[in-house]
């Protein structure tokens, strides 16, 4: 079913958070998914824009492939609004703007469009509704569409796997930001970073955590998500880790990054 926005409402902006990561697995539409779950749960307004071309966000929220009528690709190209793809979820209060292989060409397609970094922001600005926050599922790569999504959102999130090269990783994805700040989008800030796939019995688990703290302080959230069977099964079966599951402990670390998050936003408002 396609969102309806509310007749006569004071337009109010949301806050746009872009997950991104250049690295592939490292959790970023686990992320994407279930802290936009958990986000409705505390009655919030969510709407999650899936960027990425394989579409996981949009099979993860039970979306068959051939039920997606209007894509993030006819979005960026101007066919068509944010508000005519958003599509109810099963969640109270979250919906998707889904995604198809198509979109994958739409890199190509905007090369020769004027502004072709700020289609998304217009399709955004131009977004009717009361939205308290939309999150950007952005693809494992610095391309076209995740600058799309660096030029439209207020902040970066970044999940962070636990493992050797995270550092260098994320020091790159980092410099991507400074340059997007300089050029394009000088509001884009770090909103924050979680560790993700976390195994307590790792070693590697704690010295990377213990680096990643080391450099980047209070940006990097408290709350840590554990490596969970089933936060990986909860796909396959077209749902959120919390409706799969609310009691494991991958869900529950979800709740708890929510909390913390809506916590540090109501922080940053006041300061």
């Amino acid at each position: 079913m396609l969102y309806t926005p509310p007749k006569n409402h004071d337009k109010r902006r949301p806050r746009v958070l872009a997950l991104a990561n250049q690295k592939g697995g490292v959790g970023k539409t686990t992320t994407a998914i279930n802290l936009g779950t958990a986000l409705a749960a505390t009655h919030k307004s969510v709407l999650i824009i899936d960027l990425d071309p394989q579409g996981n966000a949009s099979t993860g929220l039970g979306l068959e492939a051939d039920n997606r009528p209007i894509t993030t690709y006819e979005v960026l190209l101007g066919e068509e609004t944010l508000n005519a793809a958003a599509m109810k979820t099963a969640v109270p209060g979250l919906y998707v703007v889904p995604s198809t292989r198509e979109l994958s060409g739409a890199e190509i397609e905007m090369i020769d469009i004027d502004r072709r970094e700020h289609r998304l922001a217009g399709a955004v600005d131009a977004l009717e509704g009361d939205w308290d926050y939309i999150l950007i599922d952005c693809p494992p790569s610095l391309g076209l569409l995740t600058l799309n999504a660096l030029v439209a959102a207020d902040a970066i999130f970044v999940p962070l796997q636990c493992e050797f090269f995270a550092l260098e990783g994320l020091s790159h994805l980092l410099h991507t930001v400074e340059r997007v700040r300089q050029a394009l989008n000088p509001r884009l800030e770090i909103q924050g970073v979680v560790l993700t796939m976390f195994d307590k019995r790792n070693n590697i688990c704690d010295m990377v955590e213990s680096d990643v703290r080391s450099h980047f302080g209070d940006k990097v959230y408290k709350t840590v998500i554990p490596r969970n069977v089933r936060i990986s099964e909860a796909p396959s079966y077209g749902q959120p880790a919390l409706l799969y599951d609310l009691r494991c402990k991958g869900s529950q670390a979800y709740v708890h990054l929510a909390s913390e998050m809506i916590r540090r936003e109501e922080q940053g408002v006041a300061a």
